[in-house]
């Protein structure tokens, strides 16, 4: 397995080898021994190993996020901006452990004397379920990935790991966990607590490994519903923590529109290209209420998204996909072609198009299919008893926004419960591809 040059397709010198049957084993065997250790841990002791995770990612020079880059294509900044992320969510955990709470401490205490039957003293507490299978996201090298929210909430828990690194930066991959194993001895934590294995067709066996006891997954809807399929088919079933694929449909409306309709055009075209719109929380659904306020938002934003540049993705795989995406939108008779550049060659362009409200209400599975990349749909709705029918036709939801101002969150007050029955993440003026490091957002 090589590691692939994300800009130029070049190889570089970077091998990986195929994990075997035997070598799965292994790992999920030396995670098993290891959690026999590691779950009798204090929260200090487990604070102490995150804290030192994320001292030692902190610690990766400028050469290491070069190498990230060259695999994902991602800048320089962006990535700095990643490893932080990264590192926070290993220290936000660590004061989580200090702080106790998630421990979900119950006691009910003895009453020997209650008629007709007494009660015993009765205590309930949270523990680590066992080793847990951890799935890289492509999209996030550093904050989804080996040392991502899956791992550090599973080493917080008192859980060991075993990471399927993504095949899209196993370089990447590879100079995180060793990070986090110079913490693991740092740490004087069990050898085993921490694994990680190579190459496409591993993830079934390390999921249906009687072993494995949870997985953390970030990723497509498809591939995530495959993993929650052989989890559910075992013997012995096991939960899967799944972030998939989503739309994140915004509203805009019409107060808004009115009093900083060219900012918000602004706004969102910036938000749909940020990264390439490699996020499953990028905006891949507008809709508004038919007005001219909203028709002039189209104008903008067609003007907008026609005049901005093609970016490179993370790899091959992923343009392939977003090409055919679009592909698919552009063949369906109901939509329409706003703005953008032909697809070709080796970049993304970025996207508008507009489809008919009848096609959401219908249940088109187009309309609710994620592209992964810098595109998205604008549905005008006649009024809003329709725009309310549309959010009803939509599918679960990462996060759904509300563009609103002060009287509009007044005229649109029943739409907020549709909204919070859809979506994990309800935002009021903002764009969904932000995500701040917090327990409320954890």
């Amino acid at each position: 397995l090589k590691s692939i040059h994300a800009t130029t397709g070049e190889t570089l010198p970077y091998e990986f080898h195929h994990a075997t049957e035997q070598e799965i084993n292994q790992a999920c065997e030396a995670a098993s021994q290891a959690f026999k250790t590691y779950r009798h841990t204090s929260p200090e002791q487990r604070a102490v190993f995150l804290e030192n995770i994320a001292d030692e990612l902190d610690a990766l020079g400028t050469d290491f996020l070069e190498i990230v880059s060259q695999e994902t294509a991602l800048p320089i900044a962006r990535l700095q901006g990643e490893r932080a992320r990264t590192s926070g969510q290993m220290r936000l955990f660590a004061k989580v452990l200090r702080r106790g709470d998630f421990l979900g401490a119950r006691i009910d205490t003895a009453l020997p004397e209650r008629q007709p039957l007494p009660r015993s003293d009765l205590r309930q507490i949270k523990i680590g379920v066992g080793p847990v299978a951890v799935f890289g996201a492509s999209n996030f090298p550093l904050a989804f990935s080996t040392a991502g929210g899956d791992t550090a909430s599973a080493l917080a828990a008192g859980c060991s790991v075993v990471v399927k690194a993504h095949s899209g930066h196993m370089a990447t991959a590879d100079f995180v966990a060793q990070a986090i194993e110079r913490a693991v001895e740092k740490s004087n934590m069990p050898k085993g607590v921490f694994n990680m294995i190579y190459g496409n067709g591993v993830g079934e066996p390390l999921v249906k490994h009687p072993l494995i006891q949870a997985v953390g997954f970030t990723g497509s809807l498809r591939g995530g519903r495959a993993l929650c399929d052989m989890a559910a088919a075992r013997p012995q079933p096991i939960p899967v923590f799944a972030e998939m694929s989503s739309i994140n449909p915004m509203l805009m409306l019409p107060e808004a529109l009115k009093n900083r309709g060219e900012k918000i055009a602004q706004d969102l075209a910036d938000s749909v290209v940020l990264g390439c719109g490699q996020f499953c929380t990028n905006p891949g659904l507008i809709l508004g209420i038919k007005s001219a306020e909203f028709s002039q938002l189209i104008n903008n934003l067609t003007d907008i998204m026609g005049a901005k540049p093609a970016q490179t993705m993370l790899n091959a795989g992923t343009l392939k996909s977003y090409t055919a995406g679009l592909e698919h939108l552009t063949e369906h008779q109901g939509i329409k072609h706003l703005a953008g550049q032909t697809q070709q060659g080796n970049q993304a362009q970025p996207q508008l198009f507009k489809a008919d409200v009848e096609l959401l209400l219908a249940g088109d599975q187009l309309l609710q299919e994620e592209i992964f990349g810098p595109t998205t749909v604008i549905i005008e709705v006649e009024d809003k008893a329709q725009l309310i029918q549309a959010l009803q036709s939509m599918n679960g939801q990462l996060t759904a926004t509300l563009i609103a101002d002060e009287a509009d969150l007044t005229e649109f007050a029943d739409v907020v419960p549709v909204l919070e029955e859809k979506a994990g993440r309800l935002l009021i003026n903002g764009y969904p591809t932000g995500v701040e490091v917090c327990d409320a957002m954890v």
